[in-house]
């Protein structure tokens, strides 16, 4: 049953800085810097709705467990819901709510015809079985059908989930709806309906940004080290096409930690989680590093591509880079946000870094509706043609404005919802 948030319930305990805290300041900081009306900024704090679902499992072995899944939509003024599903423990209401506002602001700066969604089930994906997992997607296919859609809301593979997943979540809203309907979610297997380039899209978005932002404050890749925190399909294609143009990515991590060579990693021989899972701390390597120490790295360019909340106001102090590039969604704290703007670290925001992933759903979607296949080079083409268009609207805002790259993305999009929701107006 869709559940209305209450503009009364209390806001989460700010000192946990959830998702929803963080983009709930993000907005309010960013609001500062452009006449909106604060009507509109009043409606942007709040979902549309959150769908709540049980979600009942067959085990293996027969038995039932019931799970939770939810799905927020936070606003679709300008197109259809757009973000992923993820499978993991500490899925709850207020983070898909804090996602889905941050994937509304992401389509808002890329200028893509969506809004933004965000949900998932709170379950741990290792504890599951290939079969139970297709048996768990397919039965959160059925609880979600009535709020999603093509046209209405379109999910994605997000943390714990991947094109497989989205494979059987088509299939099961397909054969509900008697007719195969694969523009339901992206990031599928091309075979039936997914885009070449989707799964390396957010990896290679966010080596495009730390390419920009390398040439912007006047350095060259050839002369640029990069560390990244995660090594998943985020963290390996970047780290990947920054070695491939030149660059020396000397530290890289997964779960269980880092390797560190000054010298540079062969990062072309270091398995990504997908293909090897946790495996890095195999690889040869000169020094082994903690997930915190890669951060403090003296690098020019920090990736933190792994999960939210790592740089803090407890180690944003620490942080040796000139240039942190956001591959993970949140991974800088408001506070701490605030002290790398006081030290002269320039901080390129997830909403335009890591958002390839969206934008190639994007193509995705469009390939779909007009059920004609893009190649590989044409899909790196267009997203290499959206990315630097994207720069370079929030770049003028950075020099016309004198702000941060974060609240200048926030300008550019908050100007194109608001402009939207001024057009369309507000339903009596």
């Amino acid at each position: 049953m869709s559940t209305p948030p209450s503009q009364q319930e209390a806001e989460p305990d700010e000192e946990l800085d959830s998702a929803l805290v963080t983009a709930r300041r993000q907005l309010e900081r960013a609001a500062t810097h452009i006449d909106v009306d604060e009507g509109v900024i009043e409606r942007l704090k709040y979902p549309t709705r959150v769908e709540q679902v049980s979600v009942p499992l067959e085990r293996d072995d027969g038995s039932v467990d019931v799970f939770t899944g939810y799905r927020a939509q936070h606003d679709d003024v300008r197109g259809p819901y757009k973000g992923g599903l993820r499978y993991h423990p500490e899925v709850n209401a207020d983070e898909c709510i804090g996602l889905s506002m941050w994937m509304t602001w992401k389509c808002a700066v890329m200028d893509l015809p969506f809004g933004g969604g965000k949900g998932g089930i709170s379950i741990n994906p290792k504890s599951l079985s290939d079969e139970e997992t297709e048996r768990l997607t397919r039965r959160f296919a059925e609880e979600l059908r009535y709020v999603i859609g093509p046209t209405t809301d379109v999910p994605a593979p997000d943390m714990g989930t991947d094109a497989q997943t989205m494979a059987w979540f088509m299939d099961a809203y397909s054969m509900q709806q008697g007719e195969t309907i694969p523009g339901v979610v992206t990031g599928k297997p091309p075979v039936i309906g997914g885009s070449y380039g989707r799964e390396e899209a957010p990896g290679r978005s966010t080596a495009i940004a730390a390419r920009e932002a390398v040439d912007y404050y006047g350095g060259d890749l050839e002369d640029t080290t990069v560390a990244v925190q995660g090594f998943g399909s985020v963290g390996a294609n970047a780290a990947r096409l920054l070695e491939e143009w030149g660059a020396t990515v000397v530290a890289v991590s997964d779960v269980n930690g880092a390797i560190y060579d000054p010298d540079g990693l062969d990062i072309g021989s270091i398995p990504t989680h997908e293909e090897e899972p946790e495996a890095v701390l195999e690889q040869d390597a000169p020094e082994h590093l903690s997930n915190e120490e890669i951060l403090e790295l003296d690098v020019d360019v920090l990736i933190p591509a792994a999960v939210g909340n790592v740089i803090t106001a407890d180690n944003a102090d620490r942080i040796a880079a000139d240039i942190v590039v956001e591959g993970a969604n949140g991974p800088t704290t408001f506070a701490a946000d605030t002290i790398l703007e006081e030290r002269g670290v320039h901080v390129i925001p997830d909403i335009l870094a890591n958002a390839g992933g969206v934008t190639v759903s994007y193509f995705e979607w469009l390939q779909d509706i007009n059920r004609r296949k893009w190649s590989l080079e044409e899909v790196n083409e267009e997203l290499e043609a959206k990315m630097l268009d994207a720069w370079e609207e929030v770049r003028t805002e950075v020099e016309a404005k004198e702000l941060s790259w974060r609240d200048a993305a926030y300008v550019v999009a908050l100007s194109r919802i608001a402009e939207a929701k001024e057009k369309r107006g507000l339903w009596p």
